[in-house]
């Protein structure tokens, strides 16, 4: 397989095969990963990862930072998908029902010329903070989606779990946003 001379960022390939890239920047893409094998094989990679986190995800084992057009996938492939909107700063009563497949909290933020995200997940029922660094997402969407293990969800009682989207620079750290889900085990 031949060396691409310019290869396409892999940020571009995602938008493009989640559907995200603007209408306009579609067919110039198409015409690269037409001509080069290097190129369509990065995008198939990626698009086996889909595949891949997609069936983990579902499985309810292993929590994951994932896009809104990844969610609806899921949604339009006949998961129930249970939401919750956080502003920064905000907290919600969340819980996951029976019937629920995922639960997906929906993390709004300014995301405006951020390089580099990184979620810190503060959860008493784990013990010390677990950091996800360089968590993927669409500045203009505004909102970073966390979908934590649905299996994990179902074995907790209650709890309270902070999440903080943290902004990384190089010559610094901000924390950007700080999140609040008071988990309760579904009644019934």
């Amino acid at each position: 397989m031949n060396r691409c001379t310019a290869p396409l960022p892999v940020e571009r390939l995602i938008e493009y095969w989640f559907d995200e890239a603007a209408r306009d920047q579609d067919s110039p893409i198409e015409e690269h990963l037409f001509i080069c094998a290097a190129c369509s094989a990065r995008l198939q990679q990626l698009a086996a990862i889909s595949a891949g986190t997609k069936e983990v995800v579902a499985a309810g084992d292993f929590g994951a930072v994932v896009t809104g057009p990844f969610v609806a996938r899921l949604k339009q492939a006949g998961l129930r998908v249970r939401e919750y909107r956080v502003p920064p700063g905000g907290s919600v009563l969340c819980t996951i029902a029976p019937s629920d497949d995922l639960v997906v909290g929906r993390m709004h933020a300014s995301l405006g010329g951020i390089e580099r995200l990184d979620l810190v997940v503060h959860d008493p029922a784990r013990g010390n903070p677990a950091r996800l660094e360089d968590v993927p997402f669409n500045a203009g969407a505004g909102e970073v989606v966390f979908a934590p293990g649905a299996t994990y969800l179902r074995s907790l009682g209650t709890v309270t779990q902070r999440l903080n989207l943290v902004a990384v620079a190089a010559a610094a750290e901000r924390v950007i946003g700080e999140y609040t889900f008071n988990h309760h085990r579904y009644p019934g």
